[in-house]
C-alpha cells in the first residue's frame, strides 16, 4: 500500500470514528441496525468501503458476497505457496518393523 492511500485510509477512517462519536449514545445494534442507521454514519463507512475496495481492484464489487469472494481468491493466492512448502517440508514417518516374539 502506498502512504498516499494509508493516509487517505486512515482520514476516512477516522470520518467513520468521528461520525459514531456524534451517537455516543447509542449501542452498535443502534448505530448499525440497516433501517435506522444514521445517514452521516451510513456515507462516512460507505467512503471508507469504496476506498478501500479500490486497493483491490478498480472496478467496483456488485454486492457484499462478490467482495468476499475476491478477497478470499487473494488469500488462497497468498497462503498457496506456504501451503505447499509445509507440505514439502514433512517428512514421511518410518514404520517401525514388526516384532516376532
Amino acid at each position: 500500500m502506498k502512504d498516499q492511500d494509508r493516509k487517505k485510509i486512515g482520514k476516512l477512517a477516522q470520518a467513520v470514528l468521528d461520525a459514531r462519536a456524534k451517537f455516543g449514545d447509542a449501542t452498535l445494534i443502534e448505530l448499525y441496525d440497516a433501517d435506522v442507521m444514521k445517514p452521516e454514519l451510513r456515507k462516512a463507512h460507505q467512503a471508507l468501503d469504496a476506498a478501500v475496495d479500490s486497493l483491490y481492484r478498480s472496478a467496483a464489487f456488485k454486492s457484499d458476497r462478490d467482495r468476499v469472494e475476491h478477497l478470499f481468491g487473494l488469500y488462497e493466492k497468498l497462503i498457496s505457496p506456504l501451503a505447499l512448502r509445509s507440505a514439502s517440508d514433512e517428512k514421511p514417518k518410518r514404520r517401525r518393523a514388526k516384532s516376532s516374539k
